[in-house]
């Protein structure tokens, strides 16, 4: 039998469209994936094969009323053409899954933009979750994304930063929030979750990077103690 213990980890991105007010945060995207690659891990980007909420547009600052456009295509983007739809999604290929930011993860991969605590996930989404969590591989949720996890993973620890409104909606849901700061994150040791809020706090560009890179370094950790285990 070869040996795989050198065999770098694989890690799936879930994204939600482009633009952090109807899609994923292209700033956490970007650098969620760079901190992948300079770890020395492989990622595979995905999203959801479905239309957007709503368009809107970032130079005016309002929906762009009329407009359609598909999560896929705009996830796309960031992705640079290289990502697949999440229906395809299987977790035995992956040692680790990812969710940036954005409010694509509030109003395409779940309804929380709209409903709070009533939110419904996306049918893909929630799948991928339980997956994860059944094959005992860790999962790391980026600024407004820990709302995914709130919702799907029942009494999830969790942060989203210093939001009130926000974390009273994820204690209604059933999980528990714990405030943090800037590079702040919490780990839920029973789910293997990471999280970190990013650019739910008011943030310098560095300090995103930062976020992200102390999340994902957690997440490979997790991951390379599971393989110790093993």
């Amino acid at each position: 039998m070869p040996d795989t213990s050198q065999k770098k980890p694989n890690v799936a991105v879930v994204l939600s469209g482009c633009g952090v007010f109807d899609g994923s945060e292209i700033h956490e995207a970007v650098f969620t994936l760079h901190a992948i690659d300079k770890s020395g891990a492989s990622y595979q980007c995905f999203a959801p094969d479905i239309a957007q909420t709503h368009v809107f547009d970032h130079l005016k600052g309002e929906v762009a009323e009329g407009e359609t456009r598909n999560v896929l295509v705009e996830s796309a983007r960031i992705a640079r053409g290289d990502i697949k739809p999440l229906s395809e999604f299987d977790a035995a290929a992956f040692d680790a899954i990812a969710f940036p930011g954005g409010f694509g993860s509030a109003k395409n991969l779940s309804s929380f933009a709209f409903d709070a605590a009533e939110c419904t996930v996306n049918g893909d989404v929630e799948r991928v979750i339980k997956d994860m969590v059944a094959a005992e591989k860790p999962i790391a949720a980026l600024c407004i994304s820990p709302v995914l996890m709130a919702k799907v993973l029942d009494g999830a620890d969790l942060t989203i930063g210093q939001n009130e409104g926000v974390a009273a909606a994820i204690e209604d849901m059933g999980a528990h929030h714990s405030p943090t700061g800037h590079v702040g994150i919490v780990i839920d040791p029973k789910y293997k979750l990471v999280t970190a809020p990013c650019y739910m706090l008011e943030s310098t560009i560095s300090q995103i990077a930062d976020g992200a890179y102390a999340a994902i370094e957690a997440l490979l950790a997790i991951v390379e103690d599971g393989k110790a285990v093993r």
